[in-house]
């Protein structure tokens, strides 16, 4: 007896449906196999959380840490969220000496950036002695010229700054948005990094994005992909060579 065509359509798309839903069922458990994304949430007194996920909730951020359970902190108390995705170490190379990183202090030959905002960021780059051209490729790097930028991390502004680091350089929390108020502390926070690391570009930069307390703690730039990434993008915009940064990153 012939089977009905229909009946034949109907078996072939049954299998089609179970083999699918077989490739998923194997799709579903090889990912579920891979590590979960780590990130770090550092604390003000240095200390850290290793977390799976996190959430803003106003002015706190509620943290699920990475072996079980969930804190809520409030902003103040975080100085920065970081990938914990850790890199190799890069074997050292000898770097020329006269390969030359941008001059970082404030020269009166420096002029106003052709950018938004620009003549309140040589204002503020001036009042703190930093090169007009670093602290926009910061910003550029940090909120693309946004006052209003916000990141899912809690930094804000125009150089994305958590309200923790604008407190600590005499900015309140609500001043942030305000680009004159935000720029006075991020110019801040730059040149006390510039102080702090002997004018090491890459080491500012990386404690820029990831705490000089990383930085210390990795007697360098830290092996963060992130932080990484973070440093050959500013390199890029200020048109600096990246053979300088071979050994270092």
């Amino acid at each position: 007896m012939r089977v009905p065509s229909i009946i034949l359509r109907l078996i072939a798309f049954r299998q089609a449906v179970f083999l699918w839903a077989l490739v998923l069922g194997v799709f579903i458990l090889g990912l579920s196999a891979l590590p979960a994304k780590a990130e770090l949430v550092i604390l003000t007194d240095g200390d850290f959380y290793k977390v799976k996920a996190y959430q803003l909730e106003g002015e706190r951020m509620a943290l699920d840490l990475f072996a079980g359970g969930r804190v809520t902190l409030p902003l103040s108390r975080i100085d920065r969220v970081i990938d914990d995705e850790v890199l190799p170490e890069p074997d050292p190379v000898e770097v020329p000496e006269e390969i030359q990183a941008l001059e970082l202090r404030f020269d009166e030959s420096h002029v106003v950036p052709d950018l938004p905002f620009g003549d309140l960021i040589y204002q503020a780059s001036k009042s703190q002695g930093l090169n007009p051209r670093l602290v926009a490729a910061v910003i550029r790097a940090e909120s693309a010229f946004d006052h209003r930028a916000i990141s899912p991390k809690g930094a804000r502004g125009l150089m994305q700054l958590m309200p923790a680091t604008a407190q600590r350089f005499g900015v309140r929390q609500s001043e942030l948005y305000e680009p004159a108020r935000n720029l006075k502390a991020g110019t801040s926070y730059l040149s006390w990094l510039v102080d702090h690391f002997d004018k090491n570009l890459p080491k500012v930069l990386a404690a820029y994005n990831a705490g000089e307390g990383a930085v210390a703690r990795y007697d360098g730039v830290p092996p963060y992909r992130e932080t990484r990434t973070y440093i050959r993008r500013i390199y890029s915009t200020l048109s600096l060579p990246m053979e300088s940064l071979e050994g270092i990153l």
